[in-house]
């Protein structure tokens, strides 16, 4: 019964260790390739819980979804004979799951140091030793991303066409001490150079902007001149008008008064020529004589109301009038 026992448990425990070496767990975002004989299987496991025979057959996971690979302190000559370093870079790639068996099988589990790690080192190289510290340092650092990005990419489509790279970002390179000291000193100048250049344009800006707001100025002082100049034109052009208007109306009413006075002159020439005939002019003589305050007396009395011939009106004596004063007395008058 004893060894029965002691079977029993040897079985169980046996059982139990391949369990759990053939159970293994698979995480999400990556897949499980398989191993037997040193031999790649096409069996290719999702995440979560696999079995698999101990001993015989091995696994490694490959991530499918987005990840990102540093190439650290990649050394770089350029063409003038100064070596860079480039601290690190970071490529952003994903590998498409349907590509993982082709990718691993080509290129093994760690194919990310094959095509990615090793092909950043030949790029790189290749770009520093067309250009020089200037140019890889400061004119076309900015393109280095971009151009590195193209190039894996363009060869990948070739050799691994299911793995994709979204990004590169590449550190500012390491260079001498004292070279990059002098580029301080330089970039310092420079900054200084665009400091000066832009107040330059500022001071410039607000000198364009003082004449502008002086010709503004100007012109409006100068259109309000027109304005009050052509006001006060229009004002004497007015008064003008004004004094023709009343000149006109003034000789107008004098033309009337005129013509008034004529009228009436007319007509009381027509009235009179009318009025005073002989008999009437005779009448109102006759009304005076009777109306006169004196008293005649001698010869010539009837002469004054009948006219006689010249000659024999100069041989008559003269005759005496007598007229009565304001006082009552009466005087006494010699008539030719």
């Amino acid at each position: 019964m004893v060894d029965a026992s002691i079977v029993a448990t040897v079985f169980v425990v046996l059982i139990a260790m391949l369990m759990n070496f053939s159970v293994h767990k698979i995480e999400e975002g990556h897949v499980a390739v398989y191993y037997r004989g040193g031999a790649l299987l096409s069996q290719i496991s999702t995440p979560g819980f696999h079995m698999m025979i101990p001993l015989l057959t091995s696994y490694r996971t490959v991530q499918v979804t987005l990840q990102t690979d540093e190439v650290k302190n990649v050394p770089c000559g350029t063409s003038g004979g100064v070596m860079i370093y480039f601290d690190r870079i970071e490529v952003v790639n994903h590998l498409q799951q349907d590509s993982v068996y082709d990718i691993v099988k080509n290129y093994t589990a760690d194919y990310d140091k094959t095509l990615i790690f090793n092909k950043v080192h030949h790029e790189l190289n290749q770009f520093c030793s067309v250009h020089n510290l200037h140019e890889v340092y400061i004119d076309l650092f900015d393109q280095i991303d971009e151009n590195l990005k193209n190039a894996l990419q363009r060869d990948l489509n070739e050799m691994a066409p299911g793995l994709k790279i979204q990004a590169v970002r590449v550190t500012k390179p390491k260079i001498p001490e004292t070279i990059r000291k002098n580029y301080e000193l330089m970039e310092n100048e420079k900054t200084k150079l665009l400091i000066a250049r832009e107040h330059q344009k500022v001071v410039e800006k607000d000198a364009e902007t003082e004449r502008k707001k002086a010709l503004i100025e100007a012109e409006k002082v100068a259109q309000v001149s027109k304005i009050q100049y052509e006001q006060k034109i229009m004002e004497k052009e007015s008064l003008q008008r004004m004094s023709e208007i009343e000149d006109l109306i003034h000789v107008a009413r004098q033309k009337s008064r005129t013509d008034a006075d004529f009228y009436q002159i007319q007509r009381q020439a027509e009235a009179n020529k009318l009025l005073l005939t002989p008999e009437y002019l005779e009448m109102k003589r006759t009304e005076a004589i009777a109306n006169n305050a004196k008293v005649y007396y001698g010869p010539n009395i009837p002469n004054f109301f009948w006219a006689e011939p010249s000659g024999v009106q100069n041989q008559v004596p003269p005759s005496t009038s007598t007229s009565r004063t304001s006082n009552g007395k009466s005087s006494t008058t010699k008539n030719q």
